[in-house]
């Protein structure tokens, strides 16, 4: 099996590329977000999940056309998510047995 790279935590995208791009602070973020400091401050540090609410918000606010499609970050939350199972161990499991 392919190891696959350790794919960004979302909140990195933001904190490194969006919120530079728009010359704007975490604080000022939050309030055009509608969040406290602090629940944005968590995605960004990688420490919460970008949440479904989270990527609407930013859908809404970054726009579509802007690459802010909530679909296209849950992916990236989700890829993250599994990259970090992944690394943590494959559960061990009985095969399910598929009759013909």
């Amino acid at each position: 099996m392919t190891q696959m790279y350790n794919p960004p935590h979302p909140g990195e995208i933001l904190r490194e590329d969006v919120l530079p791009a728009m010359a704007i602070t975490i604080t000022e973020a939050a309030r055009q977000l509608g969040v406290t400091r602090s629940a944005l401050s968590r995605v960004l540090n990688g420490k919460a999940a970008l949440s479904p609410e989270m990527a609407l918000r930013l859908e809404n606010w970054l726009g579509i056309e802007n690459g802010g499609k909530a679909d296209l970050w849950i992916s990236q939350q989700a890829a993250y998510d599994l990259w970090k199972a992944r690394q943590a161990g494959v559960p061990s499991v009985q095969r399910a047995a598929f009759s013909r």
